[in-house]
């Protein structure tokens, strides 16, 4: 039979997931409407121009003056359906201004398409290009790196009928803005709503500020908060009841996060089963003082003088505990066992028969406490359990393929995706020691979890996440002994997220603590507010700056373009300067096809300008660099053969050698001119250097391209070699 405790909980999810389906609708409609607004007019360079930031700062004073609006009709509890609509629209607002306004003048997002961006780039060309789960740079291989984001972007890109390439910033807008909303519904239900705007809000400005370069984390970032406080409620229940909706939500999180960024899935996972073992430890903690108790109220009944009551032996059992101290479960536990003494009934502590009718046997035998305390442990590692359960069957829709694979007996040569360490990873972050904004919400933020660390499930939660970061960092460092690191200056922007949300509660609440110290003057509550406005409007105008060099190289980057430009240029920059040799990718473009004869995704492409392959959707026969490379894809054994080629000494023995090939080999070269010689710039892995990636030029005679086989096309810097088969 249904009870209205499971009915109650049943619903409260179906609300909250209804009321996300109908924000993110909202989140949305903003962004869609923001970007086509800013795309309608012809904005000067942000690298050349203050216009745009002008434009950005008005947009954000907006979307603040919404935050402010919708806390204020929250807390005045007036129209409930209009604050939700303005806290929505303003924190969906703020995304896309903060972001589109400065991007206005570019196709291209943060940082363009160089470094990191140009292979998440080409994911996302890739899988815009099929909606099969196919590796981004190797052909007839599975995934590797997450592709859950990618594959998402990659059916946004074919909805609007746009290359990957050109979807990447409307999607990453688009995204951040829903999961901004999304996560702020999130925050509704684990705190007060007042408070979730405001946290939402501090969480959101961080997340752009550090993290939206990497876009598909940064969705995570936004979320990692409020479901830390969710996984704290589900794993730590004194009562033992409830929280399964929690158990859910969690592992709905963490297997999402396994689909997009195995970093955050790993930081967030590793957070939540220190969670799990803290929460069972102080479930057997509670069994062992409880039964502990009920053996003293036994000891002191046996002992008691003939007309004492049973109620007052047990008091003074418990006067035992250290300064009065008393735990929930222990309390519970004690006040149990006097319910039972006074009924009659057999104790739940001894099993022994109870009150007058037990006073024989309570006389004739005190027992021990429980011999098993640790049973109490089993109800927070159950939960554990179901959290990875959940999370491993959402993982599973990226990551089967790899795993098949793998599993099958493919050969896997070490990896390098960790081996990197900047001087950022080689030491602790401590943000909350700064002199900045930054640094003073932060500061708020870590007093709060120290004070409210015995009294708040919110501070306890942030608080095991901070831990679970710092302790993550000093695990990365020592993991540099055995020639690797767990990249841990990459969670920089999730602990400035935890203790943004720790500096809003701490803010409301150390502000509330001063005004009641000062008997409630009637303008400190004004003088409060107009401070956190100010301060949110001052870093909000920052994050620009702080974004200044992502934002330029957006603008410096050469896009492609169908149409040539009056100097017949097939490339242009958004600052308007000269383009780069990526000008001529579409001459290459259209000269592969014409000479192979087949769909770009069947060819494959050796070329050291591997930005190339970012644009049009052909597969690489090397990686970029050997840490974004798939480890099935034996990245050294390519260089190596690569190297071998260019030192055969005629061109049928290069033939014969790309037929010998372990893998499918080249059907073009792209090469760079060196003379009478072809070149290409590889990069081979030197960790831990740093920079960790070391360039080396390997070069071909032409003489070795003289067979009819090869097909060569000089194109502007370049030559195209095709081979027909």
């Amino acid at each position: 039979m249904t009870t209205n405790e499971q009915v109650r909980p049943g619903r409260r999810i179906g609300a909250g997931v209804a009321e996300a389906a109908v924000g993110a609708l909202v989140a949305l409609v903003v962004t869609v409407v923001g970007l086509y607004a800013f795309s309608a007019v012809q904005w000067p360079a942000f690298n050349s121009s203050h216009v745009t930031r002008a434009l950005t700062t008005v947009g954000q004073f907006v979307a603040v003056v919404l935050l402010v609006v919708a806390v204020a009709l929250i807390r005045l509890r007036k129209w409930p359906v209009v604050a939700k609509l303005a806290s929505w629209v303003g924190i969906s607002s703020f995304v896309t201004v903060t972001l589109g306004m400065p991007l206005a003048a570019t196709k291209l997002y943060l940082f363009g398409i160089s470094v990191d961006q140009e292979f998440r780039t080409q994911y996302l060309t890739r899988l815009t290009d099929s909606a099969a789960l196919r590796d981004m740079n190797y052909v007839d291989m599975p995934p590797f790196y997450p592709a859950g984001w990618f594959w998402l972007g990659g059916r946004v890109a074919n909805v609007l009928g746009m290359d990957g390439w050109e979807a990447f910033k409307p999607y990453s807008i688009g995204l951040l803005a829903v999961a901004a909303v999304v996560a702020l519904v999130l925050w509704t239900q684990v705190v007060r709503a007042d408070l979730a705007v405001g946290a939402a809000a501090a969480v959101t400005a961080m997340t752009l500020a550090y993290a939206s370069p990497e876009a598909y984390g940064a969705v995570l970032v936004l979320f990692i908060p409020p479901v830390l406080i969710l996984a704290w409620g589900a794993l730590y229940r004194p009562s033992g009841r409830g929280g399964w909706g929690a158990v859910l939500g969690t592992g709905l999180f963490l297997g999402v996060a396994a689909c997009f960024y195995t970093l955050y899935l790993a930081i967030a996972a590793f957070t939540v089963v220190l969670m799990a073992v803290l929460s069972a430890g102080l479930a057997v903690h509670a069994r062992r003082t409880a039964d502990r108790r009920a053996w003293r109220s036994a000891r002191a009944r046996k002992t008691a003088p003939p007309g004492e009551s049973g109620d007052n032996a047990t008091a003074a059992a418990s006067a035992d505990a250290p300064n009065g101290q008393s735990e929930l479960t222990g309390a519970s536990a004690s006040a149990g066992t006097s319910s039972a003494i006074a009924a009659g009934t057999p104790s739940a502590a001894t099993g022994a028969p109870s009150g007058p009718a037990g006073a024989v046997a309570g006389a004739a035998e005190a027992p021990r406490p429980d011999s098993a305390p640790w049973r109490a442990a089993i109800a927070p590692l159950t939960r554990l359990v179901a959290i990875g359960a959940i999370s491993g069957l959402l993982a599973l829709v990226v990551w089967t393929p790899y795993l098949v694979e793998m599993l099958s007996g493919a050969e896997i040569p070490s990896g390098s995706a960790f081996h990197y360490l900047p001087e950022s990873g080689a030491q602790l972050a401590f943000p909350m020691l700064e002199f900045s904004l930054r640094g003073g919400l932060c500061l708020i933020g870590v007093l709060w979890l120290v004070v409210r660390a015995g009294s708040s499930r919110r501070a306890q939660a942030l608080g095991i996440g901070v831990v679970a970061i710092y302790l993550w960092t000093l695990l990365s460092m020592t993991a540099t002994a055995a020639g690797t690191t767990l990249l841990s200056f990459r969670l920089e922007p999730v602990l400035l997220a935890l203790l943004a949300a720790a500096g809003v509660f701490g803010f409301v609440e150390g502000g509330r603590a001063v005004y009641q110290a000062l008997n409630e003057p009637a303008p400190l509550r004004t003088t409060a507010a107009v401070v956190a406005v100010l301060g949110a409007l001052a870093f909000a105008q920052s994050i620009p700056t702080v974004l200044t060099h992502e934002i330029d190289t957006a603008y410096t980057d050469t896009v492609p373009t169908e149409v040539p430009d009056a100097d017949g240029t097939y490339g242009e920059r958004a600052d308007k300067r000269k383009p780069s040799a990526v000008a001529y990718y579409h001459e290459v473009d259209e000269a592969i096809l014409a000479h192979t004869g087949r769909p770009r995704s069947e060819s494959v492409v050796l070329t050291a300008d591997t930005s190339f392959l970012a644009y049009y959707p052909y597969f690489g026969f090397q990686a970029l660099t050997s840490h974004y490379a798939n480890p099935l894809a034996d990245f050294k054994g390519r260089a190596d053969t690569i190297a071998a080629w260019s030192e055969l000494d005629s061109s049928p023995a290069l033939l014969d050698a790309l037929s010998a090939a372990p893998w499918r080999a080249p059907d073009a070269f792209l090469f760079r001119r060196d003379g009478d010689n072809y070149t290409l710039r590889l990069a081979e892995d030197v960790y831990p250097n740093d920079p960790n990636v070391k360039r080396y030029t390997v070069t071909f005679p032409a003489a070795l391209f003289t067979d009819p086989a090869f097909a060569i096309t000089d194109i502007g810097p370049f030559t195209l070699i095709t081979v027909r088969r």
